[in-house]
Formats: structure tokens, sequence, C-alpha cells
């Protein structure tokens, strides 16, 4: 298969109700969307996220890097072409793009199907948690209460620098819906201290996990909250690359990993982290930004063919869609 051609586009949805963590508000997904044309006719797509304040990368960049980077991709075997990309400097979600539509492309030259070609026997259901957005405590109980109602049992609770908020709006989640299974989610807003007061506070609170509750630089930090928590830690963006990855499980610096395939560039180094996290017994989530529905559904795929590996699925942002809206 040689490229014949690479192309963009933006898009963008809106949100039923802002999306709102320690580190931005969002009230639109929106994304590029890169279209690769093969001369036998295959077709595939791929797609990115603006997440200046994670990646690095607005749709600016991407679109840009995309471009670039297409310059060397074209009349290339598609093969050819993944080597390429994952030898450039371009950011990981502009290769996160590409590295989908070519890991598509290699399932369709098979006849297979997404989650086939990675590996999984069958097609199956995969339950993503819901996120409940970072707001008052009384909103957030709203949130999480109207959520559960619709049979979303795993909520991803995002919480903010006030540690006396996290602690009071933890409680009052877990005592008004017991059945739920939470999720916490700091977005390195807590400081060591801090972390290990909420810990304290949560002697009696079951809780799935708490995700990178400090800054990704701080792993001697973050070890030493792995080390003194009765909950499981989840790395999240300590853990972009491979490289990373493997620190962090060497180094017990964490208990988990949470993969998303615009940190670490796509399918192919996801699948390179999943079969290291295997090999060492490790669990992981897979997780997005918000996302649009192409990205979204590979990743579905994805966690299809690591379902020993991935614990937790953290892809709701098509439940976060404005309702009724179509692209």
């Amino acid at each position: 298969m040689q490229i014949q051609s690479i192309e963009t586009e933006l898009q963008s949805i809106p949100l039923e109700t802002p999306f709102v963590t320690a580190l931005r508000r969002v009230e639109e997904v929106e994304f590029v969307r890169v279209k690769v044309v093969c001369e036998n006719g295959f077709i595939a797509f791929g797609e990115a996220p603006a997440t200046m304040a994670i990646t690095g990368e607005d749709l600016g960049i991407i679109e840009s890097s995309i471009e670039y980077i297409s310059f060397y991709l074209l009349q290339k075997s598609v093969q050819k072409a993944l080597t390429i990309l994952h030898s450039s400097t371009i950011g990981s979600s502009a290769k996160a793009a590409l590295d989908m539509a070519f890991v598509s492309l290699f399932a369709q030259e098979k006849s297979l199907e997404l989650y086939e070609y990675l590996g999984a026997k069958e097609k199956r259901k995969i339950q993503t948690d819901i996120t409940i957005s970072l707001n008052p405590k009384g909103k957030m109980l709203q949130d999480a209460k109207k959520a559960f109602a619709k049979k979303h049992t795993i909520l991803k609770v995002k919480l903010g620098k006030d540690i006396d908020h996290a602690i009071a709006v933890t409680k009052v989640l877990s005592q008004a819906l017991p059945k739920a299974k939470l999720l916490i989610d700091a977005n390195q807003a807590w400081s060591l201290e801090a972390s290990l007061l909420y810990i304290q506070a949560m002697q009696d609170i079951p809780l799935e996990l708490i995700e990178q509750p400090v800054k990704a630089n701080e792993l001697v930090a973050l070890k030493k909250i792995t080390q003194m928590s009765h909950i499981p830690i989840l790395a999240d963006e300590a853990a972009f690359t491979f490289a990373d990855v493997k620190h962090i499980i060497t180094s017990k610096s964490a208990d988990m990993i949470n993969i998303k395939l615009m940190k670490c560039g796509g399918v192919t180094k996801a699948v390179e982290i999943l079969e290291y996290a295997r090999e060492k017994n490790v669990k992981c989530m897979l997780g997005s930004m918000l996302e649009g529905p192409i990205s979204i559904e590979v990743a579905e795929q994805l966690a299809m063919a690591y379902s020993d590996v991935i614990e937790y699925v953290d892809l709701d942002s098509p439940l976060l869609y404005k309702k009724g809206f179509r692209l």
C-alpha cells in the first residue's frame, strides 16, 4: 500500500455541559480529522484533539505538524510511513492521528476489523466511566446522581487544589452513591502533603484509585504517595512515552498506568506499553482526552484486544457530546 494523499479538516462538537478539571475548562470538543488515501483505494481516518494544557498542541500546531510530515510520507508504503512518523519530532497528538489511520489501513489490507487485527477474538461491549467535572460540592453531587441514575456506575471525579473541598466531595459522593465505583482524578493539583492528608481522610471510604495527585515531574513525591497509600495510585501526565512508563513501573512510583493515544503517539506505541504492562503484571487504564468519535472508536477496539491488562476504560467523550448533535 502506497500513500497517495493526506488531508486534514477541523471539526468541533459542543458539549452538553462544560468539562472542568484542575487544568482546564472546555465547552466543545475541537479536533483535527486526518484522511489518508492509498493508491489501491483504501481510505482511513484519524483524529487528534486540541490539548494545549496537556500535550502542548493546539489545533494549528496539530494541522501544521501533519502538513509538515506529510511531505515525507506521500508516495511511501504505509509501513515505511509509520517508521518515518515515529522517528519524527512532531507532537504526540499529531502522531496519534496519523498512526491510527495507518494501523487501520493495515487491518483493511488483511480484511480484518481493527479489534481483530489487534488480537481480539470477538467484539465485546466496553464499559467506560463517566466524568464528573470539578464544581461546587452540590453541583457535583447532582451530576453524579444524574449519571448513576442513567446506569453509569463508574464515576471519574475531577478534584482541584482545595483539599478540604476534595475530601468533602468524595465523602458526600460515597455516602450518597455507595454502589458507585469512584475514580479520583486530581490532575496534578495536589502537593505531597495535601495528597497524604486526603489519603488519610479516606481510610473508611472505598475508592478504586487516585489519579496523578502531584505534578508530572514530581516522581519522588509520587513514589512516596504510592508507598504510603492504601488506595492504588494511577500515573497519567507522568506517563507519556514507553520510557516514562518503564521508569515508573521499575521504580514503583505508581501502581497503575493511564495510557492515552494522544500522549504516547497512537495505537502502535500504546501496544508497546500494553505488552510491557502485561509482561510486568501491571494493570492499566485506557484513557482519552476530550476526543472525536473516530479516535474514541479506535481506542475502544484497542481495549477489546487488551482486556486482561486494561482494568479501567475512560472513553466517555461521546457521552458528553450535546444531545442530538451530528457531524
